[in-house]
């Protein structure tokens, strides 16, 4: 075993620890949590070394960058014998322009950052051109900083309702950043007022069926986010680093 594979190796066991230990002090399944692997800092053959032990969601930040990555991974796959236990799911995760939305959506498995109607249409839209239907987490901002994209908290019910009527798209969640901050517990209670919010829309039946993931929880606060009921986790550096 190469000293980067072992690196990468010993990373995911400590995160896979640290998650079963966050979800069992809330009487939670490790096995509902999902490690979405951030690949925006990573070095291709990182990429590589993290999909043979067994991670397949892997996220980017920028359009372009998924799509010149999923082709080069897609083209490795394509030469290789042994292959993943699933299917590679690429995952948008950064602020998405709607001029980008076309050449995004033959590659994503899921978009994050829905954060306007008019972006909502937009995929909706190349969506039914494609004959695709789109997996898509609205984007919250429950931390109301200025600088950061989301939709505020009192509108977000309203724009599910809204999003949920596009036949192309399938509304499986939602997803929020917290304040950058060395202190993870700082990025509680962003966390919670998502959660609260989910489950309030939830128990008034807003979103429908596929309405299940909170993406939310990064390297640094990864550990909150499962105590606060995070599906979905967005790790980078903790994982290659």
């Amino acid at each position: 075993m190469t000293a980067a594979r072992k690196k990468i190796s010993d990373n995911l066991q400590r995160i896979r620890d640290n998650i079963s230990a966050s979800a069992r002090r809330v009487r939670r399944e490790p096995d509902d949590i999902q490690i979405l692997a951030v690949t925006k800092a990573a070095e291709v053959d990182d990429i590589k070394t993290l999909i043979d032990l067994g991670v397949t969601d892997l996220g980017e930040n920028r359009a372009k960058q998924l799509v010149e990555r999923a082709e080069e991974i897609t083209a490795w796959l394509g030469r290789k014998k042994n292959q993943p236990p699933e299917p590679i799911r690429w995952h948008m995760i950064g602020h998405l322009q709607r001029n980008k939305v076309k050449s995004v959506l033959p590659v994503a498995s899921m978009i994050h950052s829905v954060d306007t109607l008019r972006l909502a249409e937009e995929i909706d839209r190349r969506a039914e051109q494609g004959g695709l239907t789109v997996d898509i987490l609205l984007e919250v901002n429950c931390s109301s900083e200025p600088q950061k994209y989301g939709v505020s908290v009192g509108a977000v019910a309203h724009m599910v309702d809204q999003i949920s009527t596009m036949e192309h798209l399938r509304m499986v969640g939602l997803m929020t950043m917290a304040a950058l901050s060395s202190n993870p517990e700082n990025a509680r209670p962003t966390f919670v007022r998502l959660r609260e919010l989910f489950e309030d829309m939830r128990r008034e039946k807003i979103g429908g069926s596929d309405f299940r993931h909170l993406s939310m929880g990064m390297s640094q606060d990864y550990e909150v986010a499962v105590e606060e009921g995070a599906t979905i986790l967005r790790i980078g550096p903790a994982v290659f680093e």
